[in-house]
């Protein structure tokens, strides 16, 4: 398959990155176009949609996937090297489920489907025609390899059940953001990022509330801690990527 464009936004790292598409509205993604893909007809009538389907692949996943068992959500290094059976974290990572019934990221082949709201088709200078999209959850530089207008009347289903995932979809953390940690951030990246840390970033089997965990948004570096429900941040530094 060939790369048509790539995600971007703050996302540097996988540490962070929405584990669902729509679960961080705040964050706006610019889909940028390559070079043979960046024809302004190849989009036209694509602003009559509110959403969008992306296709993607795991591209950080494919650099560094090293062995067949690294971590306890159950990875694999290659479709020649996988496992029919993952650990999911939101079910603690010790319970194992056929890999077709999640979303794990390690799969035997290694793509992704995001369900995002377009909020512009915008003209650039430097990148021609862009798509800017709301709820992405892939970090900066994913490769997209395809869009497709979604449908309401086809792609919604009132009446689907959402298996052992359905626990977990209210899950939210509430979150300390210390008022003298926020000062000098603009207040959309404050939006950003407190709804990214609400999402809760952390292993879902870690519990450990004197653990410091560090995550890097948007130019900004910030670390936390969580007990119980509450995230409290406890630095936050301007981060050169």
């Amino acid at each position: 398959m060939k790369v048509i464009a790539h995600a971007r936004n703050g996302f540097a790292e996988k540490f962070g990155v929405p584990r669902q598409s729509g679960r961080t509205p705040a964050v706006v993604t610019r889909i940028v176009f390559v070079p043979e893909y960046r024809v302004a007809e190849s989009l036209r009538g694509i602003d009559a949609y509110s959403h969008l389907w992306l296709l993607w692949g795991f591209s950080a996943n494919m650099q560094d996937n090293s062995s067949l068992e690294s971590s306890p959500s159950g990875t694999f290094s290659s479709s020649e090297s996988w496992s029919p059976t993952v650990r999911p974290p939101r079910l603690g990572g010790n319970k194992r489920m056929g890999v077709f019934a999640t979303r794990s990221p390690f799969r035997p082949n290694p793509i992704g489907l995001s369900s995002v709201r377009l909020l512009e088709v915008k003209k650039t200078a430097e990148e021609g025609i862009v798509l800017m999209v709301e709820g992405a959850d892939l970090m900066d530089g994913t490769p997209i390899y395809d869009i497709k207008p979604y449908l309401p009347y086809t792609d919604c289903h009132a009446e689907a059940t959402g298996g052992f995932a359905e626990e977990h979809k209210d899950y939210a953390l509430r979150v300390d953001f210390p008022a003298a940690l926020r000062e000098g951030i603009p207040q959309s990246v404050v939006e950003e990022l407190t709804q990214i840390l609400s999402d809760d970033p952390r292993p879902a089997y870690h519990h450990d509330r004197d653990r410091v965990y560090g995550l890097q948004y948007g130019g900004y570096a910030l670390h936390f801690q969580v007990e119980g429900e509450t995230l409290c941040v406890v630095d936050v530094k301007e981060h050169q990527r």
